[in-house]
């Protein structure tokens, strides 16, 4: 507690730090099943832009322009200069948007963005709870483009709460844009989790058995299969789960698609894991995962860059 808040006084003389963090266990060589950690930090910002940093839900990276995107839950847009090789080399805060409608009109009500990714024009989409939608938004967090739900995802009444709804969004290059609720929809057990494509395919599978186990975000990897980052936490008292898996897509089990278990981190087994809820590929098998503080004093930013082992 010391430590952070010296960094905390930094901040406050600097306005921006990025600082090495080591979230693994201490007999931990830093790879954990198919999964190897390359790098690891935590973001101590108080604002771009005039406008407060917290809150990161999601990652999207354009390696060809060395931007890394943050969306934050309250409706903001965060960009980075961001250059990785074998560790994070670069991540400097650039500027912040407010996402807004079409010709920059505000939304009226309240916005939750939760997932981000490109659009096939280079866009960024971005999917919403308590309202559940997916729209296209230019680089600089003005909508372009609303995107059609399809069956049950269009009917708010058949998500579990307001907050369980469209936490992540996925550009797939065969089957277009991807989603999956937080939990399962009402019809379905809570286990019973399902990956949606807009325009109406849908993949089932089983999530992970840890109580409250939630997929917070997905990104297609190199050879069309999906990485799935779940999230297990009940209370503080409790063991805090996040798990990296592979959902294959193709692969099908009594009518559940295979998946596969890439590493398991839990706060038990001295893992120092905070609320992830953010994924995006960087390179070819290598990508980036990030933290949500939830606006909390106690919460971290992390990122941690890693690679999954073929």
């Amino acid at each position: 507690m010391k430590y952070r808040l010296l960094l905390l006084a930094l901040v406050c003389l600097s306005h921006a730090e990025i600082y090495p963090v080591d979230i693994t266990p201490p007999d931990t060589n830093q790879t954990i099943g198919r999964i190897k950690i390359l790098d690891q930090k935590e973001i101590i910002l108080e604002s771009i832009d005039g406008i407060r940093f917290a809150e990161a839900s999601d990652l999207a990276y354009d390696a060809k322009a060395q931007r890394l995107y943050v969306v934050g839950d309250k409706g903001v847009l965060y960009v980075f200069d961001a250059l990785f090789s074998d560790k994070i080399e670069t991540l400097s805060p650039l500027h912040a948007y407010r996402l807004t409608k079409e010709k920059g009109k505000h939304f009226r009500k309240k916005v939750d963005s939760e997932g981000l990714d490109f659009d096939r024009r280079g866009e960024l989409l971005v999917s919403f709870e308590r309202r559940p939608k997916i729209g296209s938004f230019t680089l600089t967090g003005q909508r372009i483009a609303k995107h059609k739900l399809p069956n049950p995802l269009n009917n708010k009444k058949q998500y579990r709460s307001r907050n369980k709804m469209l936490e992540s969004v996925a550009l797939h290059p065969q089957y277009g844009i991807l989603t999956i609720s937080e939990f399962p929809l009402k019809q379905h057990k809570l286990r019973y989790q399902t990956l949606y494509a807009l325009s109406g395919k849908q993949w089932h599978f089983l999530a992970e058995p840890e109580q409250k186990s939630a997929v917070t975000a997905i990104a297609v990897m190199d050879d069309g299969n999906i990485l799935i980052l779940e999230r297990a936490y009940t209370t503080l008292t409790e063991p805090r789960y996040t798990t990296l898996k592979k959902l294959y897509l193709d692969h099908c089990n009594t009518g559940l698609r295979q998946t596969e278990i890439l590493a398991k981190m839990n706060s038990a087994s001295g893992w120092m894991i905070d609320n992830f809820e953010g994924l995006t590929r960087v390179a070819a098998h290598r990508y980036l995962m990030v933290s949500d503080d939830n606006n909390n004093f106690f919460q971290r930013t992390l990122l941690v860059y890693f690679e999954v082992i073929e």
